[in-house]
């Protein structure tokens, strides 16, 4: 029997992230922890992340793999619309 936990390892996710203090959203994909993939966003680094220090995780989808956790991160981006990322986050909530 495979363990719940094992199962979660092999899950990608694409997710948003948003930051008060500038007022964006950053969208990206992983194959690891969210909170482990938010910690390192937080971390010193260069990149876009690296303007604020509050991001938080807003939204996520989960993915059997990476390749499907980035288009759907690709499909997100190429919206270039910020109405419609609300929208999307929001919606989770129904």
């Amino acid at each position: 029997m495979v363990s719940l936990f094992y199962l979660y390892l092999l899950m990608c996710f694409c997710y948003i992230l948003y930051s008060k203090s500038i007022d964006k959203y950053y969208i990206g994909h992983s194959c690891e922890d969210l909170q482990e993939r938010l910690r390192k966003h937080l971390a010193h680094h260069k990149g876009f992340t690296s303007k604020a220090k509050d991001w938080i995780i807003v939204y996520f989808e989960t993915f059997k793999n990476k390749s499907v956790a980035y288009k759907r991160e690709i499909e997100i981006k190429a919206w270039k619309s910020k109405a419609k990322i609300k929208k999307l986050i929001e919606g989770q909530s129904r």
